[in-house]
């Protein structure tokens, strides 16, 4: 019997889980799920013969190395910082490690030390990223095995809320960690190119420099994603004239963001004091001048040049935001976390509730001294609450990827994303039997989006 760890059993893990007990008997496994909490995973594994959830502290030394020997192959979903320690751990004791973060620094450093084991460190294997390569790289290489030249590619991605279950003024509803939702975009400028131009959009602008898109006859916007020049050489793009990667979203959505972005409401460098008795309203309030006979709502409008019948100011209302009875209730909190704990009461998946995945890529190219261009793109909703698109589309490419590895079917070792034929064939293969396909279809080549407003 082989035994995999999987460290971490977040939203993210529901579909992951359910697959590799899926296929349990038939491959012999026994899953271990270590968790600081283990109630989401005894609820996932409800019983099962072939898995069991044990409380784990990933700080304590002791307990995670034995863990770690015990197994064959470990996965962790914890949050990427926390992956170097199991990395390393994994060297130690000659086991095959799978996550769906960036590769980081440290991570990258294991490399060679990797490679002389033949162990298989397989990261950004989820959704974005992860699904996002390999996707694009099944068409970038059958483009390049035409012996065409690439000249732009576009890629956006967006976890949203199912049409079904769009029921709020901002169409959005949180899918994934709600933090990384508020500190989206943080960090540095958003760098691209278009066109042989390099373009840089620092954050305070993000979000007015939007662009629409067209994906199965629904309307969306996209901002840019932080470093979008670094996948020229993973991808082997070097010399593209245009690459551009972007966060999708319903249209309307990054005007009223930018919002909290203006005010100040997603820093989170500083701690704001006594935070755990403001009210909503008091929140709202720190970020606007002093005047003792204007209201909050006045002086927001006032700052922010917003009608009162302005669909802005609507969405603003929606959140609740000038109560002046809720409470934070957080300790020595940042802006940050003070406006995720608001966000979270209005944007929370309810049980019943379903989400969505929508990927998109563009590909233009010339070949025989004509350019053509290729639209790649996906949708998938999830089933609720708990199976979600999203731990669905990140957990399912982690779960093959596992068994594939651990099947001998994976062999190049090493520190690696999923780039290689060897990787995506198979992978986007079988995601296929599971809903996850993408649809193409060769659209007239432009060199660039006219929807573009962010140049």
């Amino acid at each position: 019997m082989k035994n995999i760890l999987i460290i971490g059993a977040g939203k993210s893990s529901s579909s992951l889980i359910k697959y590799l007990l899926e296929k349990s008997d038939e491959e012999n496994l026994k899953i271990i799920i270590a968790d600081i909490s283990i109630e989401n995973a005894l609820e996932l594994i409800d019983n099962h013969k072939n898995a069991s959830a044990i409380i784990f502290d990933v700080f304590n030394e002791n307990q995670r190395k034995q863990e770690i020997e015990k197994s064959d192959i470990v996965i962790s979903m914890l949050p990427a910082r926390f992956h170097i320690e199991v990395a390393k751990d994994c060297l130690l004791f000659n086991k095959h490690m799978v996550t769906a973060s960036y590769i980081s620094k440290e991570m990258k450093a294991l490399d060679s030390e990797a490679k002389q084991k033949g162990l298989i460190f397989m990261n950004e294997i989820g959704l974005d990223p992860g699904l996002d390569h390999m996707s694009a790289m099944q068409v970038i290489d059958r483009i390049r095995d035409n012996n065409a030249k690439i000249l732009l590619f576009e890629s956006f991605c967006g976890g949203l809320v199912a049409p079904e279950s769009d029921n709020n003024l901002w169409n959005y509803k949180f899918t994934w960690n709600p933090r990384n939702v508020v500190l989206a975009g943080q960090g540095g400028a958003a760098m691209f190119i278009q066109e042989g131009t390099y373009k840089y959009i620092p954050y305070h602008k993000l979000f007015r420099r939007t662009e629409f898109l067209n994906i199965n006859n629904q309307k969306f916007e996209a901002y840019a994603n932080r470093d979008s020049l670094k996948y020229r050489s993973v991808y082997g793009l070097d010399n593209i004239p245009t690459m551009y990667r972007g966060t999708i979203r319903k249209v309307g959505f990054s005007r009223a963001w930018n919002i909290f972005v203006q005010l100040g409401m997603t820093d989170d460098s500083y701690i704001i004091e006594d935070s755990e008795n403001m009210s909503y309203r008091d929140f709202v309030n720190l970020f606007l001048a002093y005047s003792p006979s204007d209201s909050v709502e006045l002086k927001l409008r006032s700052y922010l040049k917003i009608d009162q019948d302005d669909v802005m100011w609507e969405k603003l209302v929606e959140l609740d935001l000038f109560n002046p009875d809720k409470k934070i209730g957080l300790q020595n909190a940042t802006p940050a976390q003070m406006l995720q704990k608001i966000l979270q009461d209005s944007w929370t998946l309810q049980k019943h509730d379903k989400d969505m995945i929508v990927m998109q890529h563009l590909f233009g190219y010339e070949i025989d001294g004509e350019k053509r261009q290729i639209e790649s793109s996906l949708i998938v909703e999830g089933e609720n609450q708990t199976y979600t698109a999203m731990a669905k589309t990140v957990g399912l490419p982690v779960a093959i990827a596992t068994l594939k590895i651990l099947k001998g079917e994976i062999k190049t070792p090493g520190v690696q994303l999923p780039i290689s034929k060897e990787v995506y064939i198979p992978i986007l293969k079988e995601l296929e039997l599971h809903g996850i396909k993408f649809t193409e279809r060769k659209v007239k080549y432009l060199g660039y989006n006219p929807n573009h407003v962010m140049g």
